[in-house]
Parts: C-alpha cells; structure tokens; sequence
C-alpha cells in the first residue's frame, strides 16, 4: 500500500488516458536506435530488451523502423517494409503486450543522413535537396538526389504502408518520425529546404510533405493510433530553421485538424545529440496550441519530469539514456532509488548483450 501512497504523490507517475490507452504512469521510453537489427530485420534479443523496460500500463515507443529500402542511413536498423520484417516484430511486440505495456512503432526516413552503401543498387539517397552534409569521422555523407514533384506521392504511400504493416504486426499505433534532421523534417526546415515547387519556400510549403504523411497515415490506420515526433528547434544533422518557433506552432495548428493521438516534441535545450544549451524557446506554445496528448523529451531528470507533469507543461514524458540504463525506470522513480550509469561506449554496438539486455534491475 505505501508504495501506491508514494506513487500516487509523485505527478509522473500518476495514471493518464491518452485516448482509448489507460496508462499506470507517465514515464515513456524513447524511440532509441540500437542498431542490433542485423540485415534490417528484428532480431529475438529485442524480446528482452524490449520486454525488461516494460511495466504494466507504460507506454513504449519502439527505434526508428525504415519504411522502405531507400530509408535506412545507419547499419543493422529495423524496417517494416518486407513481409519477413513483419513476421520478426511480431513477437517483440507480443512480449510487451504479455506484460501489460502499449507499444508504438516509430517509422522514419533519414533522406539525406545515408550513405549509398545503404541504399538500393547503391544509389544516392533521397532529400528535399542536392545539397550534402558535411561528412565527419564516424559518418560517411553520399551527395543526395533532390526527390522530384511526382516522386513525393511514392515516399507518403511508403509510410502509409509502413503504418499499415506495423498495425499487422500487432503494434498499437505508429510514431511519425519528423524529427532531428531526417527527412520529413528535411523538408519542414529553410536552412535545407531550398525547393521553388509547391513543396518549398513558405512554410505551408515546407509542411506539405510531412502533413501528406500524417493524413496518408491516418486515412490508413486511424487518426486514435498515430503520434508524432517533431524537434523544431534542434539543429541535428545541419537541420536548422530560422523560425523554429513559429514552425513549431504552424505544425501543432495544422496536426490538430488530423485529430491524431500525440505529439512528441524535443525540448529547445536539446541541440544535439551531444549538446544541450540555454534555451530563450519554450514548448508551452506548441503545449497549449495542440489538442491532443502531449509528450516532452529532452535530457530530463526525475524532478526535472515530476515538473514538467506538475506544471502542465506536458502530459507525458520521454526518457532515452536513462532507460536504456535502467530497464525498471518507473520502479526507481517511484522510490527514488539510484540509477545506473548509461555507458555512450555501448549505445551503437552491435552486440547481441553488452549495453543491450545487461544493465541491473533493483535487487
């Protein structure tokens, strides 16, 4: 009994209902990619992984999931495109679903943040634009190949049945990744999008491809299964805006038309993957602007999230590091307990264990 006292007293780990999903808690964990998919399919160790960050009534967002052999940038991803990708989930998501939690696949493109060793008979990967990324020590960048007008329709109808197969795989809903630099945000953002068609320029213009996505994919699966995931002022992968506010609201505005479950936004302090700054921008805008569910991610801390939930500056909030180190996150929130030390060193390995399944729960 203490321990629903103690529970019931802390905000993040108060119960939610977010549409039809009666949540126990408040705490998500984030979509993290892991990169131990070999050859692009899932693999029988994401049974445990997955499994050990469950608890009954939590929500879980799985890693970024390709949504078609053009979309992956980084070896050994998932992808939901092939029937046998399919059939590799379904498990995963039975072992979440077996211990009470909500699962939801996020599906993504990384466009230009490839290589064309990823890509189908080596091609170029694809982009709002022509224009490279500047390539570093641990990323190779191949010049993209600027999608042209009629090719557009393809890359929506690609999500579109990416939702579909995720759906098929026993997934609760879907997570539109127009985050952090990859494609959809390629186009949303004016420091890469330098169209002149109907898909560059103003920012209803630079919108229009990822709105296509979200209303493809909720004409698809229904609007109470689909979440999103924007970082409007996270400058990833040379993906910047020179209004990233003003595009925040623009988008939440133009998502509360499509009615869809959640949104998913990256707190302005979060620059990059490695960089947090002293951030003038707020997501309260963009909080009070949307009409659905609203979850905050960013660097956060049990009291910096027992905050977050206590002034209503989000319902929910999303946790990567920490859960990755620490599979009973929840657990330690509601007593307090110390965590474990997340090792940066193991994040992107492919080993099947080490950093993967091996972090200690509470004795």
């Amino acid at each position: 009994m203490e321990a629903a006292n103690i529970t019931n007293s802390i905000p993040l780990l108060t119960p939610y209902k977010m549409g039809k999903f009666n949540l126990a808690h408040r705490v998500v964990l984030a979509p993290l990619t892991r990169m131990r998919s070999y050859n692009n399919v899932p693999q029988p160790i994401a049974v445990k992984y997955y499994s050990q960050r469950t608890s009954k009534g939590g929500i879980l967002i799985a890693e970024a999931t390709g949504v078609s052999d053009t979309a992956q940038g980084y070896p050994n991803t998932p992808g939901i495109w092939t029937k046998e990708q399919v059939e590799a989930w379904k498990p995963i998501v039975d072992a979440v679903h077996d211990k009470g939690g909500i699962f939801f696949c996020q599906i993504w493109h990384v466009g230009r943040v490839s290589n064309s060793v990823y890509q189908p008979n080596g091609q170029a990967p694809i982009s709002s634009t022509d224009k490279s990324l500047t390539s570093n020590d641990v990323q190779q960048f191949t010049k993209p190949r600027r999608l042209s007008t009629d090719e557009i329709p393809h890359i929506v109808n690609d999500f579109r049945l990416a939702a579909r197969n995720a759906i098929e795989a026993g997934f609760d809903g879907v997570e539109i990744h127009g985050a952090h630099g990859y494609l959809l945000e390629q186009f949303m953002k004016d420091k890469v999008n330098d169209r002149t068609d109907e898909y560059g320029g103003s920012l209803e213009n630079r919108c229009r491809f990822p709105l296509e996505v979200v209303e493809a994919v909720v004409n698809e699966i229904g609007a109470d299964k689909v979440g999103i995931r924007l970082s409007p002022f996270a400058e990833y992968a040379e993906s910047g805006d020179s209004n990233p506010n003003e595009l925040g609201l623009h988008m939440v505005n133009a998502l509360n038309k499509y009615n869809i479950l959640y949104c998913h936004m990256v707190e302005p302090r979060i620059k990059s993957a490695s960089e947090t700054i002293e951030s003038p921008y707020s997501l309260v805008p963009m909080r009070k602007a949307f009409n659905g569910s609203f979850m905050a991610a960013g660097g956060y801390d049990r009291q910096d999230g027992i905050d977050a939930i206590a002034e209503n500056k989000a319902d929910l909030v999303v946790y990567g590091r920490l859960f990755l180190a620490n599979p009973d996150l929840p657990k330690r929130f509601a007593l307090n307990a110390p965590l474990n030390k997340y090792n940066r060193e193991t994040f992107y390995i492919s080993d099947p264990v080490v950093g993967y399944t091996d972090y200690p729960f509470l004795e």
